[in-house]
């Protein structure tokens, strides 16, 4: 049998076998996890010395928790890798061990539901979510010198591993990695190589999934062609300033198509056919401009296009460019805008400006870091406390209802309402800025 065959068969056997688990799940995990690290070629964990501070990749790594009154309780995570992640299979009651936090059900309780894609089940998603506190927990327990893990695993045996990321070494911003639609690995994707890969990764090199790092390469590639063209400009004698608010507008049509702000790849088509003919580029691309400034029809891309405000596109002057420098901007265009870092932004805008219209406007590029340790502390984490009461008012009252038809009574509060208005005043909330903006 060849290699490809030898891995298919191996992963098949690995599904086949693990997805009939069931029951003594929890008993299963440190098997369950050493055949998953076989399947991914990654080394298993080490023997534990018995000493928190030798002991960098094993099961059962031991963390100490600080309480308000000076106390110390122990825990244990069910399998932790230094430098890569925590990872969190059961959610309590492992005898003999004070793993749980306080008011938390058991993740592998027994469960009726079919085997496989399970988050139709609200039980489930909550356990999951649990499951998900605890491991965060154990990440802020862990030795200061070993710092933040930008990983956290919650794997339900024989079902899913969830992804969390956080890649800042803060530990703050732990989000769906790599978004919510696919921070969710069930033993079926493990066919799948990119699956296999990034789990490999999150064992191995867990930095290079990074995706500021795609961003950085993208945005020096791009950077690259549009100082090119940026120096062609300025050598034909056009005034600096107004070469970087040219280029200015045309990144951000850019980032605008591929945000489908505009039509899907509208822009990149429009340089492609101005390619062919450069006389065409100023005056399409100027009118297309004029119409982002009002909301007007696009001639240019045949589409009516929504207002754009903020004044960019106020001075719709489009600078004529020969074959070669479209063609620039054209390879430019084809890059996945969604990648590029927001430097470029900033960039581009302190180059337009003169210091003294900088210091006006107040117009200074904040990098990355500096504004995510601003949002996260005064935006996410209040926002993810009152989401976090709001869910457990909502377990509250459906547990009250279910206690309450139980004994044939009526009355008890629904919980659906409390989440919908938290989500109303969120979304209203998003408005009001977007609105203001």
């Amino acid at each position: 049998m060849n290699d490809a065959g030898s891995e298919q068969s191996k992963i098949d056997a690995f599904i086949a076998h693990w997805s009939q688990s069931s029951g003594a799940e929890r008993a299963n995990f440190q098997s369950f996890a050493k055949d998953l690290c076989n399947l991914l070629g990654v080394p298993e964990p080490e023997p534990a010395r018995g000493d928190a501070s030798l002991d960098s990749y094993v099961f059962e790594y031991g963390v100490k928790f600080k309480q308000a009154d000076g106390s110390e309780s122990a825990g244990r995570v069910d399998l932790y890798k230094k430098g890569s992640f925590v990872l969190e299979a059961k959610q309590s009651r492992l005898e003999g061990r004070p793993k749980e936090i306080p008011g938390q059900e058991d993740l592998f309780v027994t469960d009726t539901q079919p085997q496989g894609r399970r988050s139709a089940n609200r039980g489930w998603d909550v356990l999951m979510m649990n499951a998900r506190r605890q491991a965060e927990e154990y990440a802020k327990a862990l030795p200061l010198t070993h710092g933040w893990p930008p990983f956290i695993l919650v794997c339900d045996v024989g079902h899913c591993i969830e992804v969390y990321a956080d890649f800042s070494g803060q530990g703050k911003n732990y989000a769906q990695f790599p978004d919510r639609q696919g921070f969710r690995i069930f033993l079926e994707d493990l066919r799948k190589d990119e699956f296999r890969e990034r789990l490999k990764l999150v064992w191995t090199d867990p930095n290079a999934l990074d995706p500021t790092r795609k961003a950085a390469k993208v945005t020096r590639d791009i950077a690259a062609r549009l100082a090119q063209v940026s120096k062609s400009l300025e050598q034909q004698g056009h005034d600096a300033e107004h070469v970087a608010l040219f280029l200015m507008r045309c990144v951000f049509t850019m980032f605008a198509e591929d945000v489908e702000l505009l039509p899907k790849e509208s822009f990149t088509a429009l340089l492609a056919k101005c390619a062919e003919d450069p006389r065409k580029f100023a005056p399409m691309v100027e009118q297309l401009w004029g119409a982002m400034d009002k909301g007007d029809f696009a001639h240019a891309i045949e589409r009516k296009v929504p207002r754009f405000n903020g004044h960019l596109f106020a001075n719709a002057k489009a600078i004529a460019l020969d074959r070669e420098e479209i063609g620039e901007l054209l390879a430019a265009a084809k890059a996945d805008w969604r990648a590029v870092e927001p430097a470029i932004f900033g960039t581009l805008l302190e180059q337009a400006l003169d210091k003294d219209e900088r210091r006006r406007l107040g117009a200074h590029y904040t990098p990355r870091a500096h504004v995510e340790r601003l949002v996260v502390a005064t935006i996410i984490e209040p926002l993810r406390a009152e989401w976090a009461q709001v869910q457990a008012t909502a377990e509250r009252l459906k547990d009250e209802k279910r206690a309450k038809e139980l004994k044939g009574e009526r009355g008890a509060k629904e919980a659906l309402p409390v989440v919908k208005n938290f989500h109303d005043r969120l979304c209203a909330g998003a408005r009001s800025r977007l609105w203001h903006r």
